[in-house]
């Protein structure tokens, strides 16, 4: 869909899309279009096709459509077109929230003969930052190197 097709059928309010037309028999003009998958993004049907709403709101606001819209809060329910922008597949990993299996709940520190180990991505290559006594101090240098080469991206 392009811009000027999400306009004729949707008004956005506050994050999300109001139906301007009757698309279907459960559709009402002014009712919020669409529902929520299992991993906690909108979806609305379209023409017997699915979009995430959140990709269709940032193509209503900015005429074309990413590679990757990214929440910068990480929650795929808020869809506020000040919370969405464009990422690369990178950038959009970097925001991701932190492994349920990370043992420290620190993104980018492991456990590794005895010491904590920093380690991180960027630009599709793995980069060994250092190796820490204190869990502490790992996870200030896993921050910074966040901070570092993620860029705003970092989470």
């Amino acid at each position: 869909m392009n811009q000027q097709q999400i306009k004729d059928i949707f008004e956005y309010h506050e994050g999300k899309l109001l139906w301007k037309v009757r698309k279907a028999c459960n559709t009402k003009i002014g009712r919020e279009a669409g529902s929520t998958d299992y991993q906690g993004y909108k979806i609305v049907r379209v023409n017997k096709k699915q979009h995430k709403i959140h990709r269709l709101i940032f193509c209503m606001f900015y005429g074309y459509l990413p590679k990757k819209v990214d929440h910068i809060d990480g929650n795929p329910a808020n869809n506020l077109i000040a919370n969405l922008r464009a990422a690369s597949d990178s950038e959009n990993q970097y925001n991701r929230k932190t492994n349920s299996n990370n043992k420290f709940g620190i993104k980018g520190v492991s456990y590794w003969n005895g010491k904590y180990r920093v380690q991180l991505q960027a630009n599709k290559k793995k980069m060994h930052i250092g190796v820490f006594e204190d869990l502490e101090l790992a996870e200030l240098v896993a921050i910074e190197a966040r901070d570092k080469y993620h860029r705003g991206f970092a989470k």
